[in-house]
Parts: structure tokens; sequence; C-alpha cells
């Protein structure tokens, strides 16, 4: 059974696994330090020893790479008071001249619960283990094709280090936070409400894609404030605007829509939070699959004791379209249970049951 205590521990051990892959693909030595307690130990197969050693080892890879996007998800954690072992699956994007590398395997982890440099107590890894299980090689690269019609504008592109907007946006959000009612985290209350925070946004963000995917207005326009903005690159705007807009653009133009959400991180302090979360979306358009990778940046707030989206920017990190190869018959056609758009998905008869 799941007490509150495992519920603080899974928040930390969470945010510590999105900080690894954030600091990863940011080219952020410090963020990517900031996973490992001190002594912490690595087996990546190509390199097996201390944790500080692979710090140096991927920041100073990644400085001069193109973009990539390390994607942490299905983390399994059981935690035994200080200490935690967890699995998670990681698709990692890498992008080469003329192709684009898909990754997939799993990190098998040790954590521990212990003071920081002479402050509060804070879950980091002691110890990793990279499994290889699989991969995807496609030739071409981002450019490799003119995006469908509607998804010309404008969103920030992702980069390394400072000149990452996502960066700049968390660290804005965080300011404009701190000014307000942002404390740091020094009790096990703050901890808990920290905790059981995350869950109700991380919903939020669940909505969101049930919300575009399923183009549900009514559901998408309930998750923002009624002062918030978002830059999705298909609209900017209001959130209620985005609602409207997004939906009707989805089910004029696309035959699907995915959002998959993964990597969450989240800083929580009092009533209003900052969030980064590692999105792959699919749509197809006239023929046309697009497949992108990228990141929500967020400002939350809590407003009437409910959490609500105060601001959503999408960065793009990476992009791949070509010819459609989605099938619905031959091997597909025994699947007869299908998504689509509106309330005739079998999604809202399952939790109306």
């Amino acid at each position: 059974m799941i007490g509150p205590d495992d519920l603080i521990a899974r928040h930390g051990i969470l945010n510590a696994l999105a900080a690894h892959s954030r600091g990863v693909d940011r080219a952020d030595a410090n963020l990517l330090a900031s996973a490992y307690h001190e002594g912490a130990t690595v087996d990546y197969g190509f390199f097996a020893g201390p944790a500080a050693t692979l710090v140096e080892i991927l920041a100073g890879a990644q400085k001069s790479a193109p973009p990539t996007l390390h994607r942490t998800s299905n983390s399994w954690i059981r935690v035994e008071g200080n200490a935690a072992t967890s699995e998670s699956y990681v698709i990692a994007y890498v992008e080469e001249a003329g192709l684009q590398r898909f990754v997939l395997g799993r990190y098998l982890d040790r954590h521990e619960c212990r003071p920081v440099a002479g402050g509060p107590a804070q879950w980091r890894l002691t110890h990793r283990t990279y499994v290889l299980d699989g991969n995807l090689n496609r030739e071409g690269s981002p450019e490799c094709a003119d995006p469908p019609t509607g998804f010309e504008h404008f969103v920030p592109a992702g980069a390394k280090g400072a000149a990452d907007p996502g960066r700049a946006l968390l660290a804005f959000h965080a300011a404009s936070a701190r000014g307000n009612t942002m404390t740091p985290i020094h009790n096990r209350e703050a901890a808990l409400d920290a905790a059981l925070a995350r869950a109700e946004i991380h919903d939020l963000c669940m909505a969101y894609a049930r919300g575009v995917d399923r183009a549900d207005a009514e559901l998408l326009a309930a998750i923002f404030t009624e002062d918030s903005t978002v830059i999705s690159g298909v609209v900017n705007g209001s959130g209620r605007q985005f609602a409207e807009q997004i939906t009707a653009f989805v089910r004029d133009n696309l035959e699907m829509c995915f959002h998959s959400v993964a990597n969450e991180w989240v800083d929580v302090r009092g009533d209003e939070a900052v969030g980064e979360h590692y999105a792959i979306a699919q749509m197809v358009q006239a023929g046309t699959e697009v497949l992108t990778g990228g990141r929500y940046i967020d400002h939350y707030v809590r407003r009437d004791g409910r959490w609500l989206i105060r601001s959503r920017t999408f960065v793009a990190d990476w992009t791949h379209s070509h010819p459609s190869t989605m099938q619905r018959d031959s091997f597909y056609e025994a699947l007869t249970i299908r998504g689509c758009f509106g309330r005739q998905d079998p999604v809202y008869a399952h939790w109306a049951a």
C-alpha cells in the first residue's frame, strides 16, 4: 500500500530522473550532476565507474551535438525507507548528418534520500545501469519535408545551454513565482503538499493530451486560468482561444492526433509551480505524417484550491515528416476498436462507466 511518505519519495525520485534527461539534452553539467549523490556510480557499457566522470563525458559530448531528447517514462519505483529501486524506459532521439536515430532502452536505478551540501535531504541517484533494448534509424533530417498546412507558425526551437529558450522560460516563470508565494521546502508538510500538487499537475497534462487528441474544447478550456497564455505554433493566444481554435483545427484538418507526455519535472513552491514535460506528438494530415519531439514549459497556479495552467509554451526539439504509412486494413483490420475525435471515442464511455 502506498502512503504519504511513498508519495513524497516518488515526487523527489521522478524529479531526479527528469533532471538527468534535462541535463544531458541541454548539455548542462551542473544540472546533470544534481541528479546524482556524491560517490554515485554508473554502468553504461561503454563506461563503468564514477557518475561524476560520466557527467563530464556526456556534457562535453553534447555541447557541440545537434539537439537530443531523452524521454524517460514507465517509471516503476519501490521505496524502502530512505532507499529506493526503480526501472524506467527511455527513448533517446539522436541526430546525425542525414540520419535520425531513436534508441530504445531502460534505466535500472538505485536511489537514496540524504542531506545535500548541509541542506535538506534530497532524493538522488546512487547507481545507474543502462540497458539497450533496440533502435530505429531513419534517413532524413528535421528539414526533410515541408510542414503540412497549419504548422508553419512560430514556436521556439530547442538548443544547448543558455541558448535554449526552455531554460530561459523556466527561469522567468520561477522568478515570477518566487516574487509571490514560493518558499523553500524544508518540512514534511510542505513536501507532502508538493507531492500532491505534482499529482494534480500530472492530471492537467493528461487532460491537455486528451483534450487535443479528442478535439474536446470543453475539457481543454477547463485546465487554463482566465488570464492564461498558450504558444503552441498552430494557435498562439489565451487558453480559451487555444481550446476553441486547436480543437477546430484538429477536427477539420487531421486524420489522427496523438500526444504522449513523459519525463515530467515539476517544482512546487506554495501556490505556484513551474514544470517541463517532454512530449512526442504524431499527426496525419492530407497524406503527410508528422512526428514531433519537444517540451512543454509551464507555469501553474493554485486558485480556490485547484491547480491550473497559467502559461504553456511548446519548445520544438526535432521533427520528422514523410508520406503517411498509417494503415487501417491488413494487419490492423482485426483491431476494430478505433480512436476518433469527439465523444464517440471509447474513452468517454470508459470513464462514464
